[in-house]
Parts: C-alpha cells; structure tokens; sequence
C-alpha cells in the first residue's frame, strides 16, 4: 500500500537552510552542515561533495530508495539544486509543485503540478504501491502536513546550531499528533521516526 512519507534535515535550532539560501547555495550560509550526513563528512558549496553516506546514514538512504516510488518537490529546490542538472537525481516520476505549471522543462525527467494536494494525488497513481516521498523544501511539506496528506514524518537532525534561515514549522497553522515509530544515531544525525495521526 501507497504511504506518503516525509523527510527532512533541520538544524537543533530548528532551520532547515540557513541564511541566504537559493540557487547555488540551496541549504543557505554554514547550511552545508545540515548534510555532512549525505556525504559522509564535510563539503561546501566552494569544493563539492566528495563522499557518500556510511554506517547508520547509509542504512537510512538505502532503506528509504528501495521504498520509493515518486517524488514531490518545490520549485525553489528545483531551483536551488540547479533543475538536478536537467536530469531527474531520483530514477522515479518526480512532481514539481510551482505557482507556474505552465514553465513544464522539455523531456519527461519532471512533472510541474500547480498544487501539492494534486502533485501527491498524481504521485500516489504511478507509485505501483511504493512510497511517495514529499522532500524539501519546508513550504511543500508543511503544505503537505497542513492538508493531513502525510502518512510518515522523519526528521533528521543534525549536530549543528546555524542561528538563522528557514525553519521548517514556521507559521504553522494547526497541531499534529504524532506517534513515535522508531529512532537511529549517526555520529552526523539523529532520525527520528514518526506517524502523523490524522483527525
């Protein structure tokens, strides 16, 4: 069965992107932190990644991937990630949520839909029963959390304080109640597992 999950990296402070962020810079000044864990160790916008995920990190990727079955984004990732280099990063159908579905990119690596409720509606039709997984940035998966669209939420939270930028809960408008489902460390980040009860 088709589950919706979420997953993000914030900050202890509670940041998804520090100050700043946007194209070239998506996680924003000192925002590269949030990450360390994807990569295996330090990287900067300036050097490039140079690793891949080990141990704990790379237990929660693989686990997550072989899950997959669409994605939904937000066209300021899109953006900020330089379009993926025109090529879809997930192997997977990957919808864009944008106010401007009309700009849709040549070729089939993406799909723009004008809202989150239809992008995960449209997701969950090809997933073939796999997980759809809404990713960043913050404004798409508090859309998503907001509509009650969410089945799974993780957050991963890394060992850094980045003092400023985005936070994922900002201007919330509703409470969620959610239900522990499991926990793993790395010496990068902490996964916290929940369900996201529905009312």
């Amino acid at each position: 069965m088709t589950k919706v999950v979420a997953a993000i990296t914030i900050s202890v402070d509670g940041y998804v992107a520090g100050p700043n962020d946007g194209p070239g810079k998506g996680l924003g000044e000192g925002g590269e932190r949030l990450h360390y864990w994807v990569f295996g160790g330090p990287w900067s916008y300036e050097t490039g990644t140079r690793g891949e995920a080990t141990g704990e990190d790379a237990a929660w990727l693989e686990t997550a991937m072989s899950r997959l079955g669409a994605v939904v984004g937000g066209r300021a990732t899109y953006e900020a990630s330089g379009r993926w280099g025109d090529a879809n990063p997930f192997g997977v159908p990957l919808f864009i949520v944008t106010h401007r579905p009309e700009e849709q990119p040549a070729g089939d690596a993406f799909i723009f839909v004008s809202g989150v409720t239809d992008a995960i509606e449209r997701a969950k039709e090809v997933a073939g029963g796999k997980d759809v997984s809404v990713m960043g940035g913050a404004d798409v998966i508090r859309q998503a959390l907001e509509a009650g669209l969410v089945d799974e939420l993780t957050i991963i939270v890394a060992p850094v304080v980045l003092g400023g930028g985005k936070r994922l809960f900002e201007g919330f408008s509703r409470s969620l109640e959610l239900e522990h489902i499991g926990v793993r460390q790395s010496p990068f980040a902490t996964f916290i597992d929940y369900r996201v009860k529905q009312p």
